[in-house]
Order: C-alpha cells, then structure tokens, then sequence
C-alpha cells in the first residue's frame, strides 16, 4: 500500500487570483475563505482573488493568505482524494500542515500567522537584513562559506531547499560577501531575493517571544497524523512539541531536504502538495527520483492529480 503525504507551501508561492476557481465551484473551499474572513476581521478572499499585487507582496498578507489558499485546497482533496500518512510545510506551510493534521484551528492558525508575519516585518528595519538563492553548490560549501563571511555580523542557511539550491540570510553586507565566497566556490549563481526580512537566522530571535505569547493562548491537539517539523526534519505527533518547534522554527534553517528524505524513509511513495504554485514539487524532484509527485491548486490541475491517483472527480 503506498503511503501519501501532503506538503504545503511557504512565502514567495503567492500569486493573486489564487484560490478564486476553487471557491466559485465548491463548497468547502468557500467555508475556508468566508471562515478566514471572520476570523481576521476583513476580506483577506478578496486580496486572494483581486490583489494588489503590492499588499499582496506584504509578509503580514502573504502568510495569512498562502495559508487559507492550502487549507482551502486542502478541504477540497480531503474530500475526494487518498488521506495522507504524513504532512509537512515549507516554512509558513507548516502551519498549514498542523491544520490540516487537526493539531490547530484555522481560525487560530490564521490569526498566529498573520502575528507571525507581523513580528517577522518589524524585527529588521528594511534594507538591514538580505536573503538571497545559491544555486549549484553543495550545501556543505554554502555554510562554509557564510562562517568565512559573516566577520561578527550574521550570514547563515536559512532554506536548505535541494542540494543545488540553499537560500541565505542575515545582514545585508554579511549576505553580500558570502555570495562573493559562494562564487569563488563554485556556485553557478548567487541571486538576491525580493523580501521584506532575513527569515530563518538569528536576527529573527526578537519574533520568539511575542509569537510565544500569540502561541501561548492557542489550543493545540495532538495532530491525527505526524508533522514532519522544519526544525529536526523528522515526523512529530506530540502536542506539547507543536509550539516550541514553531518558536524554533523562526530563527532556524528550513531543513527541507532532510524533510523530504525523512518521508521516503518513512515509506512514502507519493508527495501531493496542496496551495498555490509547485515550488515543492519542483524541489522535491531535485532530492529524489522514487516520489511521484503531484501539485493541486486550482480544479484543473485537481482533476488532473484525482485522475492520475485512480480516484473519480
């Protein structure tokens, strides 16, 4: 019997009419829009599906909404697709997964992200902190060289994505000089990233106490399948485990990798991401070939993951 697990997206998968096909056509997905409304106080549906791009683009309205576009998509598979064995995230998505798994509210979880994506806007004043893509060099040379660069100043892996590709971040000069030392080692190429914060690395530290109280006041259950975390890259059912892990995860490296090898280890034969674009499916090709993937976004391309599953639209 092949085991399933489904994967949730992180930040920079937003696009806007995401989601908007789902919610004309089916109930479910709709419930999750007009739930999240409520819940936030305002039409985060109508961001989703009309933009601007540039609020859009905002880290306080991009976790919030990436995450109601997967649990949407997720209401709508649940219902018709093959139940997971285990759920993983890519960062925000990992709140993504804890919903799905039952381990938290929608309702709370949204809210959490919204503070999250808050806390994580405020902690480094713009043009501090940089993030920025390594591609084609082992992520064994990419840290190497960020502990060359970092001169007193923070540089660090904040995405270990696929073996050719590890996101950085830190200091914005600190970021700088390790692209310059990733090049000299080889990297094909070294690309800034657009974002508003340097997530995953230490400047993120100042976030943990103030999601720690958010978190705090949010029931958690123990997920009704394991969560493969960020953080150790290895599944967890324990819900005393849920919230430290999510505080961890702040200012610590996205181990996605190990994440995606701790799922094959575990059996799974088919990864299933659920919420916009299929950036994980395009990295999880790159970690190994024994996975069947498929990506659900939209009615079409859920049409298409129930066909090539056997399952009846």
């Amino acid at each position: 019997m092949s085991k399933v697990a489904f994967v949730f997206p992180g930040q920079g998968s937003q696009a806007v009419g995401m989601g908007k096909d789902l919610y004309e056509k089916f109930p479910e997905a709709r419930a999750v829009f007009d739930a999240v409304d409520d819940a936030l106080g305002e039409k985060l549906s109508t961001l989703c599906f009309e933009g601007p791009d540039e609020a859009l683009k905002l880290t306080a309205n991009t976790q919030p909404a990436i995450l109601t576009v997967s649990l949407a998509v997720h209401a709508v598979f649940a219902r018709r697709g093959p139940a997971p064995s285990f759920v993983a995230g890519h960062s925000l998505g990992e709140y993504s997964a804890l919903v799905a798994a039952g381990a938290m509210s929608l309702a709370d979880a949204v809210r959490a992200v919204r503070a999250r994506g808050t806390f994580m806007q405020e902690a480094v004043p713009a043009g501090v902190g940089a993030m920025a893509a390594v591609l084609g060099l082992v992520p064994e040379k990419v840290k190497a060289a960020c502990d060359a660069a970092a001169e007193g100043q923070v540089v660090s892996p904040a995405n270990y994505n696929s073996p050719e590709q590890t996101v950085i971040a830190g200091d914005a000069a600190a970021v700088e000089r390790a692209g310059v030392k990733c090049k000299e080692a080889g990297a094909k190429r070294v690309m800034p990233l657009p974002v508003s914060a340097p997530f995953h690395c230490a400047l993120m530290a100042p976030v943990q106490p103030r999601l720690a109280e958010v978190l705090g006041r949010i029931q958690v259950s123990a997920p009704s399948v394991p969560v493969v975390t960020n953080v150790e890259a290895r599944p967890n059912a324990d819900a005393s485990r849920v919230v430290p892990l999510l505080l961890e995860q702040v200012s610590s490296p996205v181990r996605w990798i190990e994440c995606v090898e701790a799922l094959k280890a575990e059996g799974v034969t088919r990864i299933i991401e659920l919420g916009p674009g299929k950036v994980l499916v395009g990295l999880v090709k790159r970690i190994t070939k024994d996975i069947e993937l498929f990506n659900v976004e939209d009615s079409a391309s859920l049409d298409k993951a129930l066909a090539a599953l056997g399952v009846a639209p």
